[in-house]
């Protein structure tokens, strides 16, 4: 069985795309991570909840702000990347649910009242989407670092509220020549699936 996409699409996507570690001074426009977001919005989440939300740092003063809270190992990467972007997940989505999923508006109350409840449904959705992000920012010829290293509660204090968790923070660019670090191995099908 053959995929639908083609070659050179999978290659963009998936056997040619790493986690870029250095970039090009070439900037990313707010158009192009728009167009992204245009894309990956169609992505499936449960109830059509769309929890994510983005945090796009541009100004030098939020660059340091945002290093400054960052693993000592991903603080220069992020220092020169053209952008980098705060993935978060809002824990309030629900409040939108009576616009998005019009099919069953009761379900911001039915299923959504108590926080814990919307914090991890939040945490999946919200990374199933931020999932998607990487894709649509391959889609787009641009290279995605995501790192999950770094203070969570400082990241939040500095650019988000309480309403508001962190998932990861993206630097986003295209990559140098020295961007990618050779391709760890994969598990094979038979490791991961089982038939029943």
């Amino acid at each position: 069985m053959t995929l639908s996409l083609d070659a050179a699409a999978q290659d963009l996507l998936f056997r040619e795309a790493h986690t870029a570690n250095t970039f090009t001074e070439e900037p990313v426009s707010d158009e192009q991570i728009q167009a992204v977001y245009d894309l990956i919005k169609l992505a499936p989440t449960a109830f059509n909840q769309s929890p994510l939300r983005l945090v796009l740092v541009r100004s030098a003063e939020a660059r340091e702000r945002l290093v400054s809270v960052m693993a000592e190992g991903n603080q220069a990467k992020t220092r020169t990347a053209p952008l980098s972007v705060i993935v978060a997940t809002d824990n309030e989505f629900h409040q939108e649910l009576p616009a998005l999923f019009p099919a069953f508006p009761q379900a911001k109350d039915v299923f959504f009242a108590e926080r814990p409840v919307r914090e991890g449904s939040a945490l999946l959705n919200g990374s199933l989407q931020a999932g998607y992000f990487i894709l649509g920012l391959r889609a787009a010829g641009l290279a995605a670092g995501p790192m999950t290293g770094f203070d969570a509660e400082a990241l939040r204090k500095e650019f988000l509220d309480d309403e508001h968790s962190p998932l990861m923070v993206i630097n986003i660019g295209k990559p140098a020549e020295d961007s990618y670090r050779p391709r760890s191995p994969r598990l094979s099908f038979d490791q991961v699936a089982t038939t029943v």
